[in-house]
């Protein structure tokens, strides 16, 4: 099963829906790692190294230091974008298909975007 970090400003809300539906998910907020206030390279780097896909409202900057990682050749679980525009119980029903769905490879190198 995939295992998620969650951005600092990730809607609170979505993660409790999504943590309802699916108790066994395996789910790290970035403040309860000390990265509350870290710059996006180094979160990135934290999820690479604990093997967990972003999730995140961030498409300003996550994508372009995904690819700069990826350029590299440097590993990347993923990084499932939520727009911030979506609603709420559909953006917990997606959420909940991938991470029923998709395998941690599926998962790697790549940005979903929710909706999808």
């Amino acid at each position: 099963m995939i295992r998620l970090l969650v951005d600092q400003n990730f809607n609170d809300h979505i993660l409790a829906g999504l943590t309802r539906r699916e108790p066994g998910l395996d789910v790290v907020h970035v403040r309860d790692v000390g990265l509350a206030a870290a710059l996006d390279p180094r979160i990135l780097q934290w999820a690479a190294d604990h093997d967990r896909v972003l999730l995140t409202h961030d498409r300003r900057t996550i994508p372009p230091f995904l690819h700069d990682r990826i350029a590299a050749g440097l590993l990347v679980p993923g990084v499932f974008l939520v727009s911030d525009a979506m609603p709420i119980g559909q953006a917990i029903d997606e959420l909940q298909i991938a991470v029923s769905c998709l395998s941690p490879g599926e998962c790697a190198d790549i940005v979903r975007y929710f909706p999808l």
